[in-house]
């Protein structure tokens, strides 16, 4: 539409924005979305979009956050150890401020995952996230949020920030790195997920995940999601290695 400046990201809808505001299309868990972002700011937590309600066109309506995106091929920057922290910290204070919501009588666009202790965001990486003076700032695209376990979403934002995949890019953190990354991570988090629960977790989310990029593929046509599902099995097969390696020790 005249006025709107198309975002980069909104990869199964289209996300534009107008003025200090971010439209997009809204879905039968929208209502869910916003609630949880309310729930946040009312907790203090400002490092995530206001719901603004809907616009006229039957969007939802969500402040902008203004700052650095980091989007693949990632940045060298992405790797320094202090984005580690404050992600884990971050993400703890959503799971935390979400708990009265995680049993609340919700439509959510994913499935919940048993045990529902938080709402999860389902997709806490680098390229929802915002950046400012080489510190995170915010974390934004709650639309596929669902209540979960604490470790469901912890394992996916390992997968992408220490990272546990193939899909760092250049720069990322050799091998020999990864495991004191993800030590810093959980030690952010303030949990004690052990590496095998991580790498379990994160093997069933890539399962899953990969299933789900299959049928986006199928309704949409894009062959760009079958490259995506064939990289979440690899690195399924990765991960599953990883736990291996650790039971042999």
């Amino acid at each position: 539409m005249d006025g709107e400046e198309v975002l980069a990201g909104g990869n199964s809808t289209l996300v534009t924005r107008v003025g200090d505001t971010v439209r997009r299309t809204a879905g039968p868990w929208t209502p869910a979305v916003h609630s949880l972002l309310e729930t946040l700011r009312h907790a203090g937590i400002t490092e995530v979009p206001q719901a603004l309600g809907m616009d006229e066109h039957g969007r939802e309506v969500l402040s902008f956050i203004d700052g650095d995106a980091a989007h693949y091929p990632l940045p060298d920057w992405i790797w320094e150890p202090c984005l580690l922290r404050d992600a884990g910290a971050l993400l703890r204070r959503i799971h935390d401020a979400s708990v009265g919501l995680a049993q609340a009588d919700l439509t959510w666009q994913l499935p919940t995952h048993q045990p529902a202790e938080v709402v999860c965001h389902n997709d806490a990486a680098p390229y929802n996230m915002v950046f400012a003076d080489g510190r995170l700032t915010a974390l934004i695209d709650f639309d596929t949020a669902s209540p979960g376990p604490r470790i469901w979403d912890f394992a996916y934002l390992a997968y992408r920030l220490v990272p546990l995949g193939e899909n760092g890019g250049p720069g990322a953190p050799d091998e020999q790195q990864r495991l004191p990354r993800l030590d810093a991570l959980i030690d952010a988090y303030g949990a004690r997920f052990g590496h095998g629960q991580v790498f379990q977790t994160l093997a069933a989310r890539l399962d899953e995940l990969a299933e789900l990029t299959d049928g986006r593929a199928a309704a949409t046509g894009r062959e760009d999601f079958l490259d995506h599902s064939a990289m979440y099995r690899r690195d399924r097969g990765r991960v599953s290695a990883m736990a291996r390696g650790l039971s042999v020790r």
